[in-house]
């Protein structure tokens, strides 16, 4: 696993195309079993996700089940050390951090990620010392942090913010950036156009400064067309909706079946 995340990172260090998986659920059979699909990485979400601390130290470690493909990152509540080094403590390959504003903000999240003097983040590398590291310079080079556009402030200062010294990448949350930019909803049609001249203004940025540029995405073709847009990853989100859909659709077939004996 150990090599599997170094390859991990230098790829999307690179910008090279990676395709990920987004969890909310604390399943850590089914997180399990997404990781063995082919995934490069499956997103744990302890910001919005129904994961305690427990639940992502458990799914981390599903993640890196014999078989699997993917490495595990988990988006964190905050710019905030203590979330940030719990979350790379279990296992982590790197932090998405949500609502970053500026490039202070962005600063931060780096500093909480890298141990000193190059950042703040306290030693104590629990499980991730198995596997990661544990020496501070190996744990710099195979962890990764990644900073959330998805306000109006963060949008305007996404150059800044990109050229953060220490930042790997940025990743638009999508519902969050739409809202913010007025619309009613996190798929109002009626912002459709500012939307996408977000987007363009984000990837512009993150291929200026070098670094990674991801996105959230419903399925896997939504997931296709913004890698060939040029994001560099994209996450397909998510096992309890996906779930949801596969049930609705069993039950729609079963009672279609049946209605027409």
């Amino acid at each position: 696993m150990r090599d599997s995340r170094s390859r991990a990172t230098a790829a999307l260090r690179s910008r090279a195309p990676l395709v990920g998986y987004w969890s909310v659920l604390d399943s850590p059979v089914s997180t399990e079993r997404i990781a063995r699909l082919g995934y490069d990485y499956v997103a744990l979400d302890a910001q919005h996700g129904l994961l305690e601390y427990a639940g992502v130290l458990r799914s981390l470690t599903a993640i890196d089940t014999k078989g699997s493909t993917a490495v595990g990152l988990v988006r964190v509540e905050a710019v905030d050390p203590a979330p940030i080094g719990k979350a790379l403590d279990a296992g982590a390959a790197g932090v998405i951090v949500p609502l970053i504003d500026t490039a202070e903000d962005a600063a931060d999240a780096v500093a909480a990620v890298r141990y000193p003097p190059h950042g703040r983040r306290s030693y104590g590398p629990m499980r991730s010392g198995l596997r990661i590291g544990p020496d501070p310079a190996d744990a710099h080079a195979q962890t990764v942090v990644l900073a959330m556009i998805e306000t109006a402030e963060g949008l305007a200062n996404v150059e800044a913010i990109c050229a953060t010294d220490g930042l790997d990448g940025v990743y638009v949350g999508p519902s969050d950036l739409r809202i913010a930019l007025g619309g009613a909803s996190s798929t109002d049609p009626a912002l459709a156009d500012e939307f996408e001249a977000a987007l363009v203004s984000v990837r512009t940025a993150a291929a200026g400064a070098g670094i990674a540029a991801g996105i959230h995405t419903a399925d896997g073709a939504s997931a296709a067309k913004r890698l060939a847009e040029g994001f560099t990853f994209a996450t397909v989100a998510c096992d309890l909706v996906h779930l949801e859909q596969a049930a609705a659709g069993h039950l729609n077939a079963a009672r279609q079946a049946g209605e027409a004996r």
